[in-house]
């Protein structure tokens, strides 16, 4: 006989871990007890070696399906003797660090109990177990328990208490197990937030739903407004009370077959669309499938399946049609999830609310991801992602705290080898987002036991973040970091992959500050973790009005006309003449006019100069719908574009492609064909400079990231261009490649700094955004 103390470290905790090792020790006639404590799991387990070894091997390959093994290790122990297993008490330090689990979907037990008329949990729409329910959202201190919760107000029935006490029990521990007698229930509000008496308040909802009204729905991580997806008068109805005008709205299905119905699905959808994590998954949508109001001129559509026992039931009750799910919210601001906010909040927009009386402590989007190449490729990362951590390839040397950038907020705490990224908060440029964002670091800092010792930063001096992280660091007096943008990107799809040499980092985004003081976006770099030096770049363009631009995408073709010495009298047609002068003026006396090298502004002005969008209604707008008319457009030809001589950085002179493409427009060439030329330019263009780049640096390690890598068409080709020219390409898909990834970017860049790493031989006069002495921030 052997006896053996295991430690498990990981998602162990309120994921039924503790049941499941009883149940394997039994099952394999081991005595011994397994506790959790300190952030661990332990176990202590004796029996015949071989049973021993079956332990160990589905300890760590077989776990509970929410749990995550990050660490097992193991000593041997003098036997003892005992003759049965059991479950120990909890030991938990107050300091002791707990791995969250996200907020997951409604597991098939829970399923078959939701929809079967004997179980007396048949139709309650909270039911959940150790496998599937609320996580994050209900949290509000550690460690992760009852009392801990928004539960914490609902006293368990004595069934309740039964399945919550047994250690066989499928619900033993689940913190939020509740039924019908003891837990949350529903409400029906009018349109004031006034209670409706309705004695079945799902069936009253989902009749209103079928009449055509818009309701708003309180879900996992906020409210939602939803309505019937097939009505186009209904969706356009939201349209106009929600001052949303383009921008797709997602839709839920009851299931996959009624997913396949209005969009085509891959093995890698599929598999998304089952998962625990229930994302919002881009397909491409079949004709008809919904009202064209839903996602107007777009050929792809947000699909998701139900994620919570709520949902369920109510496709069930709405006849199984498709609905409308979208945040609930005006348009860009935060979504609603406090209960006395939401009737206010989304008052002239939802007819009806239906309501329930457990609260949400943490506000949380839905996640978003798209199949590129038969890979995932994530947009938003949230709801059923966060807060799992990334793995990083080296250890932090101490705690530290990475605040993200100022849209597609995400902040990320990195301790030992992992990095806590928090759930999608939205653009910080919304005061309550930003509130959202400072109680939301307290709470993480709270549960993974993570007093930061250097807070990190972009390198833009006007975000709120940077702000936060600099007023922060002095008050603490700990060390403060400031990161470069698009060193930040590169590096976050670096440590997805755990490279550690030098690469080739294509970054190409809309915004980013550069360390010259202006606005990059369309960069080549050459580093690693620690430093970078700016290798190749798109020309240098006016920026007119700044942010204007960027609503207004002809500014910037006017702007790329200017500079390149092109009329292009269609598009003046289209504009009013005062417009074009104010703007030509700005250009010309550099009148509230930054210089940019931005990719992204770079498809907003093809785009108006190919008659395809002058102003936008959301971010990327422009861009996204030059991918759609590309796509499926066989290529015939590229622009051309110059790589300027000995320059270092080397310019990328974009004024040919410019002049081309202008010409084009002058002779009536197709929109769509313009739009494919375009997309070819890039991979060329993209595939020259990385050539010449490997040949000064012998680098042949190639990483995309920033928002232009959203666009499906261009990763693809770049990916399989470059892989033909002999590189080994690294594109996200743990991370978004926008800015919900800067965070774990600027986590790497301080862990590897502070520790110490050692500079690439490859990458030379690089530079790094670190301060110079690491000092206490002033």
């Amino acid at each position: 006989m052997e006896r053996r103390a295991i430690v498990v470290r990981g998602i162990v905790q309120g994921v039924g871990f503790r049941p499941f090792v009883c149940n394997l020790a039994t099952r394999l006639h081991l005595h011994g007890f397994v506790r959790n404590q300190t952030g661990t799991l332990l176990i202590e387990v004796e029996g015949e070696p071989p049973s021993l070894e079956q332990f160990l091997t589905e300890l760590a390959n077989r776990p509970p399906p929410l749990a995550h093994v990050e660490h097992l290790s193991w000593e041997a122990m003098p036997p003892q003797g005992e003759r049965q297993f059991s479950i120990a008490s909890s030991e938990f330090a107050p300091t002791s660090p707990v791995f969250i689990s996200p907020d997951v979907a409604t597991c098939a037990d829970c399923l078959a109990e939701l929809f079967d008329p004997a179980n007396r949990r048949h139709g309650y729409p909270f039911l959940n177990c150790t496998n599937c329910g609320p996580r994050l959202t209900i949290i509000t201190g550690a460690p992760y328990d009852r009392p801990r919760t928004t539960m914490a107000s609902f006293v368990m029935c004595p069934a309740c208490r039964a399945e919550y006490d047994h250690p066989a029990d499928r619900r033993f521990h689940a913190q939020p197990t509740a039924c019908a007698d003891c837990g949350p229930r529903l409400q029906i509000l009018d349109a004031a937030g006034r209670p409706v008496p309705a004695p079945d308040p799902l069936a009253h909802f989902a009749a209103a739903l079928r009449d055509g009204r818009i309701g708003a729905l309180k879900g996992l991580g906020g409210y939602h407004l939803a309505c019937d997806a097939r009505s186009r008068a209904t969706v356009a109805e939201l349209r106009r009370r929600k001052h949303r005008d383009e921008k797709p709205f997602a839709v839920m299905v009851p299931d996959l077959a009624a997913a396949e119905k209005i969009g085509a699905v891959g093995p890698a959808e599929r598999e998304l669309l089952l998962s625990p994590r229930a994302p919002i998954v881009l397909l491409h949508k079949r004709p008809r499938a919904v009202a064209e109001e839903v996602a107007p001129r777009n050929p792809y559509l947000g699909v998701l399946l139900p994620y919570t026992p709520l949902h369920h039931l109510l496709l069930r009750a709405a006849g199984g049609r498709p609905l409308v799910m979208t945040s609930g919210n005006r348009s860009d601001e935060p979504i609603a999830y406090r209960d006395d906010e939401a009737p206010e909040k989304l008052a002239g927009i939802a007819d009806l609310f239906l309501v329930h009386d457990r609260p949400i402590h943490v506000r949380c989007d839905d996640s978003v991801t798209r199949v590129v190449d038969g890979a995932e490729l994530p947009l938003r990362r949230s709801r059923g992602y966060a807060p799992a951590p990334v793995q990083l390839p080296f250890e932090c040397p101490g705690p530290i705290l990475a605040v993200g950038g100022q849209l597609k907020g995400t902040f990320a705490l990195g301790r030992g080898r992992q990095a806590f990224l928090s759930h999608h908060l939205g653009d910080l440029d919304h005061y309550e987002a930003y509130r959202a964002f400072e109680k939301d670091v307290a709470l993480y800092e709270q549960l993974f036991a993570i007093v930061p010792q250097v807070i990190v930063h972009d390198l833009h001096p006007d975000y709120v973040t940077s702000r936060y992280a600099q007023e922060r660091a002095a008050r603490l007096g700990i060390p403060l970091l400031a990161v470069q943008h698009h060193h930040a990107h590169m590096v976050s799809c670096m440590a997805e992959h755990g490279l550690a040499e030098p690469v080739i980092g294509v970054t190409f985004d809309g915004t980013g500050f550069g360390t010259d003081g202006a606005v990059w976006g369309g960069e080549f770099l050459v580093g690693d973790y620690r430093a970078f030096r700016r290798a190749a770049t798109l020309r240098y363009v006016g920026l007119p009005g700044g942010d204007q631009a960027i609503r207004e995408p002809w500014r910037m073709a006017v702007a790329h006309l200017v500079d390149a010495e092109v009329e292009l009298r269609p598009l003046k047609a289209r504009l009013l003449p005062v417009e074009v002068r104010t703007v030509e003026r700005m250009l010309e006396r550099r009148i509230n006019t930054p210089l940019t090298s931005s990719a992204g502004r770079l498809f907003d002005a093809v785009a108006a100069l190919a008659g395809v969008r002058d102003r936008v209604s959301y971010e990327g707008q422009a861009a996204v719908e030059l991918e759609w008319l590309a796509t499926g457009v066989e290529s015939d030809g590229t622009y051309p574009f110059a790589l300027s001589p000995g320059e270092n950085p080397l310019v990328v002179d974009t004024r040919p492609l410019i002049r081309a493409l202008a010409e084009d427009t002058r002779r009536g060439v197709r929109t769509a064909l313009i739009a494919r030329r375009f997309h070819s330019t890039l991979v060329e263009l993209i595939a020259a400079v990385c050539d010449r780049l490997r040949g000064a640096t012998g680098l042949g390690a190639v990483v995309l990231s920033g928002g232009v890598f959203l666009n499906a068409l261009l990763t693809r080709e770049v990916s399989a261009r470059l892989g033909a020219d002999g590189f080994e390409v690294y594109r996200h898909r743990l991370v978004p490649p926008n800015d919900g990834g800067l965070s774990l970017g600027q986590l790497a860049v301080a862990a590897c700094g502070f520790a110490g790493c050692a500079k690439p031989q490859a990458a030379e006069r690089m530079e790094t955004q670190r301060c110079a002495s690491a000092s206490p921030a002033r």
